[in-house]
């Protein structure tokens, strides 16, 4: 990871999100100033698995120009190992391992974040893996399953294999995303890894997001929620790092955004129903239309048809007022920002 990482600033790359940062998603971002690299969705491996056509796409097919790294969530070894190899023929970056979905069907599996709560299989997972993948191996974790005095020693098997990087999402399984993170922690391991450590969780602007950084030391930021909310973070830190005019973005550019969105996403669909794909807008609307001033918020869960949709933008994003650059304190949504400061 080292060779990727921005000779002058630190590295920003976008989280993983699954059912959201897909081919489309990484187009759209990219045009409003693309992350240094992207991290697919996740590659769901088990002794059945194959690897999904459509997700693979964001790697083989991605014009951004920006490395992408292909990430696998399992527990089986040899199927973890054999999926790595099928992805190494492709043009990935890296392989990474994920060690903190939070979703509960996940960690029921003993997948993902559920694989924090036995620290000897992730010893056994990350050394077999580091020695089967030959290029670069990266993992994605969180402090721990039920509390963050699990991460001490989790910091010392990541730190026992030769892994090229660690990205911690700062709360644990359990906090989800309702907690602030514990950007103390983020820190111990920048201080203990031999690998870039790239700190990720309650980054929604480029305030906190260089409140994060100089609270951590952290080589980078990996983006998820904010990315969706505001698509030109990364730029915005950019600007910040090189002492440049920040953009700005408006309602109307907003409204561009969400146009793109639509119809990027609407042209990979297969067998494209029109009410259907509204109601998948919707989803991703939630994170974009939060705290905007007015009744956005409330009249976009009403919309069933793209008429009503395109309407309702219209109506409330066709103007040249600047966006707010944060959440509502005390959001339900970005839960704990604040705490970073500013």
């Amino acid at each position: 990871m080292r060779d990727l990482l921005p000779i002058h600033r630190p590295a920003l790359v976008l989280a993983p999100m699954q059912d959201v940062t897909d081919l489309p998603f990484m187009r759209v971002i990219a045009r409003r100033g693309a992350p240094d690299w992207f991290v697919t969705e996740y590659f769901r491996v088990h002794p059945d698995s194959c690897l999904n056509r459509y997700i693979l796409r964001s790697i083989v097919e991605n014009e951004t120009g920006r490395p992408v790294f292909a990430q696998m969530i399992g527990r089986d070894l040899p199927s973890l190992v054999r999926t790595a190899r099928e992805l190494e023929k492709h043009p990935v970056a890296g392989i990474d391992l994920n060690l903190g979905c939070p979703a509960p069907i996940v960690c029921r599996k003993d997948a993902g974040g559920g694989l924090l709560r036995n620290p000897e299989t992730v010893n056994r997972l990350i050394g077999s893996l580091r020695e089967a993948i030959p290029g670069k191996f990266t993992v994605k974790t969180r402090l721990g399953y039920t509390s963050a005095d699990e991460f001490p020693a989790l910091l010392e098997i990541f730190r026992s294999h030769a892994i090229d990087g660690l990205t911690i999402h700062g709360r644990t399984v359990v906090e989800r995303y309702q907690t602030p993170v514990h950007p103390d922690l983020v820190k111990s391991a920048v201080e203990i890894m031999p690998c870039p450590v790239i700190a990720n969780g309650n980054v929604v602007d480029a305030e906190t997001g260089l409140a994060y950084l100089s609270q951590t030391g952290a080589a980078g930021l990996m983006i998820g929620r904010g990315a969706i909310r505001n698509p030109w973070i990364f730029s915005q830190l950019t600007a910040e790092f090189l002492s440049t005019p920040r953009p700005t973005p408006t309602y109307r550019d907003l409204h561009t955004y969400v146009r793109e969105l639509y119809d990027e996403i609407a042209s990979e669909t297969p067998r494209f129903n029109p009410l259907a794909h509204v109601q998948r807008m919707k989803k991703t609307l939630a994170y974009i239309s939060h705290g905007l001033e007015g009744d956005f918020e409330y009249d976009m869960r009403r919309a069933k048809t793209p008429e009503e949709f395109e309407e309702i933008c219209h109506k409330h994003l066709d103007h040249a007022i600047p966006l707010p650059a944060k959440p509502p304190h005390g959001s339900k949504l970005f839960c704990g920002f604040e705490a970073l400061g500013s």
